[in-house]
């Protein structure tokens, strides 16, 4: 027989070094669980005198069992039943009562705790800068406070990492629904246990310097992170509604910086957009659906300008960014008691700008005043919601009401989505099949090989091995795809004499431009762009565009 399992059964008169250790030892574990419990039952406010007394009373009685059994292993195993049975049972409880990050022994728990050094230092490195630029000191442990700031790091931290731009939370039941929108697109999050949201929308309120007892009316602020030196400032936006509060967290875009030369124009068209200053008058329509980047196309344009030579002038409802050295005024709500929209432009205009930027066109009076402006000596550009050049011209001549005007004073009309770039890093090339290709007007010898986002890769032992450099989208960014047309003198005569609008896209065609989904289509055989993401954006644009018009 072995000699530790001998001496495990063997008793007598004196007292084994061996046995006492280990009676020490589990018998100090005993009292840090029963100290332990004692702490976390009031945090998570349960019956304290129960729970302890269950415990001390487990043990004492393991104790017993494990002095009068002769056997040292039984008893051993008798005293760990009693209390770990006891103590199993009221984690069990204890986890009920709290949120999901602060349960114990769960797999997310044990696993935590090999990183549990490097998260606490990567929390400390990551800073919570308010509205009122003051910095959020790390709360304590098991408050309401903590339990916000914790779901805001962890919530952003992801978010951050894929690459969301924005957040946005639904309530639905008993839980919140959470999205993100990458590159554009929506993707689909666990769901947050809504007891934690509160702490969360609360904390973010508290952040952003709203009022975080006001549940209904809708709010908007701003807070900042910051982490190894990186600043990101989030816009956060709160509306009550039948099922809760719904919340979006937005981050203000770096998107609104770019230039003409980074927004993803074809050649032909960024030096027709490049030479736009040598006009000396005149308008140009920015044009596309919502959300197809055409606010920072207007900036990029302005931009374009040297805002020491010119005087830089725009009319905005809500501007997207600041302009360094151009004079941005804003058309709030509180203005339509004393004046609309076009008035509002028309004495910004009376000031002398030399150039005006239009941020939304949508009534007739707004549209009059451009154009006027534009034929009164100076360089105009408006942002008009349509799906086409050809049906931002539609709405251009019905709102105006001149053609004449318009001809004398329309420069060009652009017309503009925005589509995923393939990954350069996983991205895969494919041989399409000549139906595909016949389907898209494709030349078969311009498209031997089109690429596609990259499948997913599996390691040695069958784990999902994700792209570091998107993360496992496939895509990384945006950028635009430009319809675009130029006004010639052919062009403008054929607007003074066209009687339907078909007959002017005849001419356009003419004049060699290419539609949206030609322009798209370069893109893809370029191995810029993948085809379902081109079909996903033009197919979800024409849902909208025939939404809009029912």
């Amino acid at each position: 027989m072995p000699g530790f399992l001998l001496m495990s059964i063997e008793y007598g008169g004196y007292v084994s070094i061996v046995k006492l250790i280990v009676f020490l030892i589990l018998y100090l574990l005993w009292f840090q669980l029963v100290s332990w419990a004692h702490k976390d039952a009031k945090a998570v406010d349960t019956n304290i005198g129960l729970w302890i007394g269950l415990l001390v009373g487990a043990g004492a009685l393991g104790m017993l069992f494990w002095w009068l059994i002769p056997v040292f292993i039984v008893g051993l195993l008798a005293f760990l039943l009693a209390v770990g049975g006891t103590g199993l049972a009221y984690v069990r409880h204890r986890n009920t009562r709290v949120l999901d990050f602060d349960r114990v022994l769960t797999f997310e728990h044990i696993k935590s705790l090999f990183a549990h050094s490097e998260k606490l230092e990567a929390m400390e490195s990551f800073l919570f800068i308010t509205a009122n630029n003051n910095e959020v000191p790390s709360p304590e442990p098991r408050t309401p406070m903590f339990f916000g700031y914790r779901t805001a790091y962890d919530v952003l931290t992801d978010a951050m990492w894929r690459r969301s731009s924005t957040i946005t939370f639904a309530p639905k039941g008993d839980s919140y629904e959470v999205t993100y929108y990458i590159d554009g697109a929506a993707t689909k999050q666990p769901t947050v246990p809504r007891e934690q949201m509160e702490y969360f929308i609360h904390f973010v309120k508290e952040l952003a310097a709203l009022d975080a007892n006001e549940k209904r009316k809708p709010q908007k602020g701003k807070f900042r992170t910051t982490h190894k030196k990186v600043n990101v400032d989030w816009e956060v936006t709160t509306a009550g509604s039948t099922a809760g509060e719904q919340v979006r967290l937005k981050q203000l875009a770096k998107e609104h910086d770019l230039r003409l030369g980074e927004l993803g124009l074809a050649p032909d068209q960024l030096n027709h957009m490049e030479r736009l200053p040598e006009v000396s008058q005149g308008l140009f329509l920015v044009t596309g659906p919502r959300k197809s980047g055409v606010t920072t196309t207007l900036y990029a344009l302005i931009r374009n300008h040297d805002a020491f030579l010119n005087n830089i002038n725009t009319l905005e409802k809500q501007p997207a960014a600041e302009l360094l050295n151009i004079t941005q005024h804003t058309f709030t709500p509180t203005d339509t008691g004393t004046s609309t929209y076009a008035q509002k432009l028309q004495s910004m205009v009376r000031m002398g700008p030399d150039v005006v930027g239009i941020g939304e066109c949508e009534d007739s009076d707004t549209a009059k005043v451009a154009s006027a402006a534009a034929r009164d000596g100076k360089l105009v550009y408006v942002v008009v919601r349509a799906d086409s050049v050809l049906q931002a011209m539609g709405r251009w001549i019905k709102m105006v009401g001149d053609k004449k005007l318009i001809a004398e004073t329309l420069v060009g009309i652009s017309n503009q989505r925005m589509m995923r770039t393939l990954c350069e890093e996983c991205k895969q090339g494919y041989a399409p099949n000549k139906e595909l290709l016949k389907k898209f007007n494709l030349p078969a010898e311009k498209a031997k090989v089109l690429y596609r986002p990259g499948k997913e890769v599996y390691d040695k032992r069958g784990k999902p091995s994700v792209c570091e450099h998107c993360q496992g989208t496939g895509y990384v960014g945006r950028a635009g795809v430009f319809e675009m047309v130029t006004l010639t003198d052919e062009l403008r005569k054929a607007i003074r004499q066209i009687k339907q609008l078909p007959e002017l896209g005849m001419h356009f065609r003419r004049a060699r431009m290419l539609y949206l989904q030609e322009q798209a289509l370069r893109k893809v055989i370029a191995g810029k762009t993948a085809i379902n993401e081109v079909l996903r954006v033009l197919s979800s644009a024409k849902k909208q565009g025939n939404s809009a018009s029912q």
